[in-house]
């Protein structure tokens, strides 16, 4: 049933996103918790840099690759967040912390959320509204509520919760848990760049797919399909991202392209499900051949919604 849900979600917001294709208000998910007023060229044509430390052997690299896909995934949290589009991500861009959230219902100011709100948890909602800053995961631990002692448990245990209690999520994949505790003490703010900000990209996005995609791999190596299938799914949410940028007049065969690349990774998770061997040779083709509707993305980039002018036209944020 999760897998089906999971499936459903991704091709709804490509479906979603493709019949607005038309639309003077182009269907980008992060509007969806952008204030209103607020600098689309900024908020949605820059990406915080991110601060992630090298990792120490490969096996420590593989739980961070894994955690890392997760951190970006919707379905990661399932319920509404998922529906809405929401992943970790949302609220700490690139492991920091996103001062232009902004969440009907859950945020007060931009940049705080409601942990205990009743509309993405039926666990922890408390019936009031107390929205509270938004941490930057890549700060100063001293600044950190949770301990990050690689020889304790309490960040698994607090991400756990966060997941199946603050936003009634599924039980993630044990290898997924250890993972995104992984990635988020790999966060350390020496490791920033000196640049605080760089340009939103579509080659960043599609190298987050591939990344995920490769994490798959790994995972099919250390015989879990379960995590396996959650990066599968990591990698066709940050297609759908990129789908929704290129809205517009003469990019139809970019759409048209990811479009067929979001299928290929359909069919890599049905194969998955069905503990079909030939899976891990399918998801290795996938990767192969990702180069040439890449590079047309990259080429086509000015005339999609990465670009600063068209951002700049966007006039209303729709929620």
């Amino acid at each position: 049933m999760q897998g089906k849900l999971s499936l459903a979600l991704v091709l709804a917001a490509l479906t979603t996103a493709g019949a607005l294709a038309a639309s003077t208000v182009p269907s980008l998910r992060a509007l969806r918790w952008l204030p209103a007023g607020v600098d689309l060229t900024d908020a949605l044509g820059r990406t915080p840099t991110e601060c992630l430390s090298a990792a120490p052997d490969a096996q420590t690299a593989y739980r961070v690759e894994l955690g890392r896909a997760a951190f970006r995934s919707p379905l990661l949290l399932g319920g509404q967040a998922a529906r809405a589009g929401l992943a970790c991500e949302s609220c700490h861009r690139e492991g920091r912390s996103n001062p232009d959230f902004q969440f009907p219902g859950v945020s007060g100011p931009p940049g705080t959320a409601d942990v205990t709100s009743s509309l993405f948890s039926s666990h922890r909602g408390d019936g009031i509204d107390n929205p509270k800053p938004i941490p930057d995961l890549s700060g100063p631990a001293s600044a950190l509520k949770v301990s990050r002692a690689p020889d304790g448990r309490a960040l698994e245990t607090f991400i756990h919760g966060l997941v199946t209690d603050e936003f009634d999520g599924a039980e993630p994949p044990p290898a997924v848990l250890d993972g995104l505790a992984a990635y988020v003490r790999a966060l350390s703010p020496a490791a920033c760049p000196p640049q605080p900000t760089r340009a939103a990209k579509a080659a960043d996005l599609v190298e987050d797919a591939r990344r995920a995609a490769r994490a798959g791999l790994m995972a099919l190596d250390h015989d879990d399909p379960a995590a396996a299938i959650a990066m599968v799914q990591a990698a066709r949410g940050r297609l759908g991202l990129v789908f929704e940028r290129y809205d517009g007049p003469g990019l139809a065969p970019q759409r048209a392209a990811l479009t067929a690349a979001d299928r290929d990774l359909a069919a890599v998770l049905v194969q998955l499900r069905a503990r079909d061997p030939r899976a891990a040779g399918q998801l290795r083709a996938w990767l192969e051949n990702s180069d040439p509707w890449a590079r047309d993305l990259v080429a086509a980039e000015p005339r999609s919604l990465f670009a600063p002018s068209r951002l700049a036209a966007l006039r209303t944020v729709a929620r």
